[in-house]
């Protein structure tokens, strides 16, 4: 009877959170945005690639990021010091960000800046390999990153993480030379769980693989730019929380 009332409201909780992302999705696609979703366990360096994304393509791109932690903005102070929005979102004691959660982000950015304007939003969320991977926030496409100092099973033990991402970057690759690690063996875990996955090895000490990493978004946001079309959809209202 318990795992019953269990399993019905972590279906509801999905639920509930699925029509907020596909209510944030359809705000991004009004806007002509493009979001990626970052996910990791905790010092996978997210903040550390964004650093070096933000450095690299705030040329060509117009980008603003929403950055998730638990506490503080420490991660959110680094990143305003490459000139772009940056939306802090303080989780409290939750271990990820809902839909609801990057709704009041959106709601916060679109009153500051014109959304009209830009054409990818970043979404660091909180370091955890489990739940980000079940809580979609309206993303078009969903990142994944792995230190190589995190070893070869991760991608068997948490699986969902893995078979959700559209890239994953093996991270840290700067330290192989002095770790006992096989890269091939997480190259072949990570396809297991998911065949069709890029799979970009980074360093963002040594700029090993982060050109490949750009084109690929490059790439993606050319191709799920959405179109002058999609942009006539019919308004919708931003949701604000707190």
């Amino acid at each position: 009877m318990h795992q019953t009332f269990d399993a019905a409201l972590g279906i509801n909780l999905l639920h509930v959170n699925q029509a907020g992302a596909d209510h944030n999705r359809a705000h991004f696609d009004q806007w002509g945005i493009t979001c990626f979703n970052l996910m990791s366990s905790p010092g996978a360096g997210k903040t550390a690639l964004l650093e070096r994304t933000l450095a690299a393509l705030t040329s060509e791109l117009k980008i603003a990021v929403i950055e998730g932690d638990m506490t503080t903005e420490l991660d959110a102070d680094r990143l305003r010091q490459y000139g772009v929005p940056v939306i802090a979102i303080n989780t409290g004691r939750s271990c990820h960000l809902d839909s609801k959660m990057v709704a009041g982000g959106l709601h916060q950015f679109s009153h500051q800046y014109n959304p009209n304007e830009f054409d990818l939003v970043l979404v660091e969320n909180v370091g955890n390999l489990v739940c980000p991977a079940e809580f979609e926030v309206g993303e078009h496409a969903k990142i994944a990153l792995l230190s190589i100092t995190e070893g070869e099973d991760k991608p068997l033990k948490y699986p969902v993480m893995f078979q959700e991402a559209n890239c994953l970057l093996i991270t840290k690759m700067d330290l192989a030379p002095y770790l006992e690690v096989d890269i091939q063996q997480i190259v072949a875990n990570v396809r297991q769980m998911n065949p069709h996955a890029t799979i970009i090895p980074v360093s963002t000490k040594t700029g090993e693989g982060l050109e490949a990493w750009f084109e690929w978004v490059r790439t993606q946001v050319s191709l799920l730019k959405p179109s002058d079309s999609d942009n006539d959809v019919e308004t919708v209202e931003l949701a604000a929380t707190h």
